[in-house]
């Protein structure tokens, strides 16, 4: 009898581990699904109430995108005024003299500063709409807000491009307040990754050696910058069209320049 007893103890010990083991796993599984499906399932998850600068990445990183896939093909311009139309694109004269055997001219001789404003303009509108969301998302969560609109900046930072804003933004609910924005630490900032910023300065470099030389030399920025892809392309007219393309990524930042041009039949400008 007892041995019959001893059996019955130790198949409900095999039973009940086996339903231990089985729960286990449930456990795990149900853990694994949350942890991967959580984000997705939580009703309004895209709005976090902590982290207003998240809102304004989701809201505004396409637009400043979209800035720069406009502007890097015309020479750093939404509109070009006075450009060259090169293969359907309006290429902006960064240095122009319309003067034969002359050097040119620069024509914005803060690019950076150029492009910055440009990506700043193209952007204002949508910055706006994604304040007044941002500010829509915290009234719809019971918070008493107060948005006090500031000064929109672009900058041209290594391998970035980034947005701040000096907007402060005041929630209150029940008992607790909080301030985002301004120019402090919590100042409000969208940042996509874009090496705008070093192309930018090789074209300034070119551009430079146009103004003084009246021409430049490509092969010694692609000595230095391996990954670096510099054209150069002569014109009729003496216009030369230049596109500095990044090997690895393929962003590309193009502009036309006109400098020490000759008269048409020397041959010089083919």
């Amino acid at each position: 009898m007892n041995m019959e007893k001893d059996g019955e103890i130790e198949r409900n010990k095999k039973g009940q581990l086996t339903i231990f083991i089985i729960v286990g796993l449930i456990i795990v599984a149900l853990a694994f699904l949350i942890y991967m499906f959580f984000p997705k399932i939580i009703p309004g998850g895209g709005f976090e109430e902590k982290n207003p600068s998240a809102f304004m990445q989701s809201c505004l990183e396409n637009k400043i995108q979209e800035a720069i896939d406009t502007l890097s093909p015309q020479g750093g311009s939404i509109e070009p005024e006075h450009y060259f139309m090169y293969e359907g694109e309006r290429l902006e004269y960064l240095c122009y003299t319309e003067e034969y055997y002359k050097t040119c001219v620069m024509q914005q001789p803060l690019l950076k500063k150029h492009v910055e404003e440009e990506i700043k303009k193209f952007i204002s509108v949508k910055t706006e709409e994604c304040f007044n969301d941002l500010e829509d998302n915290y009234k719809n969560k019971g918070y008493n807000v107060n948005l006090k609109k500031g000064e929109i900046y672009a900058e041209l930072l290594p391998k970035r491009v980034v947005a701040r804003f000096e907007h402060v933004l005041s929630i209150s609910k029940d008992s607790s307040s909080e301030v985002y924005g301004g120019t402090g630490p919590n100042q409000i900032r969208v940042a996509v990754n874009n090496n705008l910023y070093e192309l930018v300065s090789i074209a300034t470099s070119i551009l430079n050696m146009e103004a003084r030389y009246g021409d430049s030399e490509t092969t010694i920025y692609m000595d230095y910058y391996r990954d670096l892809k510099v054209e150069k392309k002569k014109q009729s007219d003496g216009t030369k069209v230049y596109i500095l393309t990044d090997r690895n990524n393929g962003n590309k930042f193009q502009f036309a320049s006109r400098s020490v041009a000759w008269p048409p039949g020397y041959g010089l400008n083919s």
